[in-house]
């Protein structure tokens, strides 16, 4: 369900002030956001080229920002209480303040997909709870990515954002995840899932009327973070039950690929 007028005017005017405040005014600022999501059906299917049906949901990642005329980027985050800031012409992983790598990751391959990047100034906030498997990473990124073209002006293809979104991910801060997460966060719309084919990248919105079933989201408070999970791990063993099983059958380049009949017969 979308947030109310009032939650979402009284938490930017929020972004605004800390803006004003991190940066002497907000004038000429914008505000950019990106969704998290659920996923409905199709865990860990998507680095097995398979189906998946995320949701969008209505807690996002918000950047104000605006063009500081430099080739540094200076952001805020109000989530962590941290301040952090980099060149964009010597990109390296920041240890004390990781949450900043999301935001160079993109920034390194918007420059390698030929994009003429700025400096801007930047306060983040999010309500996405962060660690708890709704993609609050992907939402970075997207929102990140978002800022740039709308300060900028840069056209990109949506398709085109969401892999390089998740090239950020994968490359820069180094968990190899597949396209679920950043590609819903670019594609979700209000009232509808999306069913995306993890291989082709087909996708379909569907239908999703909340007058008749809901999504209800609990947070246990347990934190899962991918970058530190058995993530990584668990695609590597995938990845390995690819390779024992296509020397054994034709055509096998993903699990998506393997029959019933061919698994039981391997196992």
């Amino acid at each position: 369900m979308p947030s109310r007028p009032t939650q979402t005017t009284e938490r930017f005017q929020r972004l605004t002030a800390e803006f004003a405040k991190s940066f002497g005014d907000a004038r000429g600022l914008i505000i950019v956001r990106a969704p998290g999501r659920v996923n409905l059906i199709g865990e860990h299917t998507d680095y097995n080229g398979g189906f998946v049906l995320p949701i969008a949901i209505d807690r996002d990642i918000a950047i104000a920002c605006r063009p500081n005329g430099t080739r540094r980027v200076d952001l805020c985050s109000m989530d962590f209480n941290d301040r952090a800031s980099f060149s964009l012409d010597a990109l390296a992983r920041d240890e004390q303040h990781k949450w900043v790598n999301y935001v160079q990751g993109v920034a390194q391959f918007l420059q390698e997909a030929g994009a003429r990047l700025a400096g801007f100034d930047g306060v983040i906030q999010g309500n996405v709870p962060i660690g708890s498997g709704v993609s609050s990473s992907a939402a970075m990124e997207v929102a990140s990515a978002m800022a740039w073209t709308h300060l900028l002006g840069l056209t990109f293809d949506k398709k085109a954002l969401a892999l390089l979104c998740q090239k950020a991910e994968n490359k820069f801060v180094g968990v190899n995840c597949g396209i679920m997460d950043q590609f819903v966060s670019v594609f979700g719309a209000a009232g509808h899932a999306v069913l995306i084919d993890c291989r082709s990248l087909q996708h379909e919105l569907v239908p999703f009327d909340a007058s008749r079933a809901l999504v209800l989201v609990c947070n246990t408070g347990v934190k899962r973070e991918l970058a530190t999970s058995a993530y990584n791990e668990r695609r590597a063993q995938c990845e390995e039950a690819v390779r024992r099983l296509s020397m054994r059958y034709v055509g096998i380049t993903a699990l998506r690929d393997v029959s019933v009949a061919q698994f039981q017969a391997a196992a």
